[in-house]
């Protein structure tokens, strides 16, 4: 199951995106925060937010969450 990561940087829209471990658009390790391992990208933005109200799926590595 992959590993899951929230950016701490918000889009300009407000969004804060979630990321896959090994998404090519992964923040820095300075700039993102370790949600945990879960089977899908539904339940990682379920926890993203616990820590940011906006948040979305990544277009490239969570686009069943990506709402754009």
């Amino acid at each position: 199951m992959p590993e899951y990561y929230v950016s701490k940087a918000a889009q300009p829209n407000g969004d804060h995106e979630v990321h896959q471990a090994e998404c090519e658009h992964l923040p820095a390790e300075e700039n993102r925060i370790y949600l945990g391992v879960f089977g899908d990208c539904h339940s990682a933005i379920a926890q993203a937010k616990r820590y940011y109200a906006k948040v979305n799926g990544c277009s490239s590595c969570s686009q069943a969450r990506h709402t754009g």
